[in-house]
């Protein structure tokens, strides 16, 4: 794997701690601003909606520049985002500062998706694009409880300002390690446009969507669940999100190997496994040990999803993937606002904080439904499950080797 992964993969772990750790630090948020927990979801909502706005936007206003740069630009907003949250005086204004940092984050992994698929050969493009999203998953193992247990001992405001620093890390990484490719010729917004047309880009969004959005309902509400239900003090919640961290890098690696193998085939067991395992933790949620290990299931079953789902969409998108490419992460923390904002109903509703759990198992089922949809489409209309992009248009021969 070259050694531009390695960059992608840093600026990925950023970003990765700043989405995750708000979860172990929402009660702390909470009491410091005098709001409900169901109200301090909304930090994790409104990242995930910046996010979904995010990707397109600021991907359409990159494409006059060359990846590298953008990519660049994009941690440079991250790194204020961050900023901004860490010195908050209020709630909105840390509202505001999660959204600014969300800005950052789709366009990153889209424009990176692509950056890395173009490192590799064809058949190894699931992996290359797996490899970069261990930064995410590393940061739930490193980055997210060592982020809980400062905020939970000097404050949260410090954690902030900590992923603000990952931010600058991340950014010298980029300037040093990644080539500065060219824009491609020959592809222009139009082409990028042209992509949504196409129903299969449109089947896997959705199940991304659904499928993330299981994750999220159970884990948004983590802090909340494991400490009211289970019994596990404050202090545990740091080594719980070790083990979904754990889980996710796991999760993520396998879906990264097998994606290149068998795509949906791996989405069909993923997915089934996650909606199960996400229904059967309203049960071991009252358990200490049995909680613990649903959480690291739904780490690797939620995240074995990812490679999978970002290559469907550049192989679906194979002419001009950018965009789709952006728009999918987008597609995820749209789940994630989905999830995060139906979990807040149930528990304000009253049903308790394991409520969301079923609210995720439903959301996964639907995207293991929609899997099925579009490979039966697939094999009605004759075409093959993946596309193999060894004559693609300019944008795919923009490959450069190491």
């Amino acid at each position: 794997m070259p050694l531009a992964l390695l960059a992608l993969a840093i600026g990925a772990f950023g970003i990765g701690t700043t989405e995750f750790v708000i979860m172990g630090l929402l009660p702390e948020v909470a009491g410091d601003y005098g709001v409900s927990i169901p109200t301090a979801g909304y930090l994790v909502t409104g990242y995930a909606l910046g996010v979904m706005f995010g990707a397109p936007l600021m991907t359409v206003l990159g494409t006059k520049v060359s990846r590298k740069r953008m990519l660049m630009l994009l941690m440079g907003l991250f790194i204020v985002g961050n900023l901004l949250s860490a010195v908050a005086p209020a709630f909105a204004v840390m509202l505001i500062g999660r959204i600014v940092a969300s800005l950052a984050h789709g366009a990153f992994f889209g424009i990176g998706s692509v950056v890395a698929a173009d490192l590799v050969a064809p058949d190894k493009k699931a992996g290359a694009i797996a490899m970069m999203f261990t930064g995410l998953t590393v940061a739930n193992v490193v980055g997210v409880p060592l982020g809980t247990l400062v905020g939970q001992s000097v404050g949260w405001r410090v954690t902030f300002g900590i992923v603000a620093a990952l931010g600058v890390v991340g950014l010298a990484g980029i300037a040093r390690l990644v080539p500065d490719v060219p824009k491609p010729e020959g592809v222009r917004l139009g082409h990028e446009l042209a992509a949504f047309k196409n129903v299969q880009v449109l089947l896997a969004m959705a199940m991304t969507v659904l499928g993330f959005g299981g994750v999220f309902a159970a884990i948004t509400y983590i802090a909340p669940m494991m400490t009211h239900t289970a019994g596990f003090a404050d202090g545990s919640v740091t080594w719980l999100l070790v083990l979904f961290g754990l889980g996710m890098v796991g999760g993520n690696l396998v879906g990264g190997k097998f994606a290149d193998r068998a795509l949906m085939p791996m989405l069909y067991v993923s997915l089934g496994a996650l909606a199960v395992v996400l229904a059967l933790f309203t049960l071991t949620a009252h358990d200490k040990l049995l909680s613990a290990v649903t959480v690291a299931l739904i780490g690797a079953l939620g995240f074995a999803t990812v490679p999978p789902l970002q290559k469907r969409v550049l192989d679906q998108a194979h002419g001009a993937p950018t965009l789709a490419s952006a728009v999918n992460i987008g597609a995820f923390n749209l789940g994630n606002a989905l999830s995060a904002w139906l979990g807040g109903l149930v528990i304000a509703a009253g049903f308790g904080y394991t409520a969301p759990n079923w609210v995720g198992a439903a959301l996964a089922a639907g995207a293991l439904l929609l899997a099925f949809l579009s490979a039966g489409l697939e094999r009605r209309a004759g075409a093959p499950s993946t596309v193999v992009t060894g004559s693609a248009p300019a944008e795919q021969r923009t490959a450069v080797h190491h």
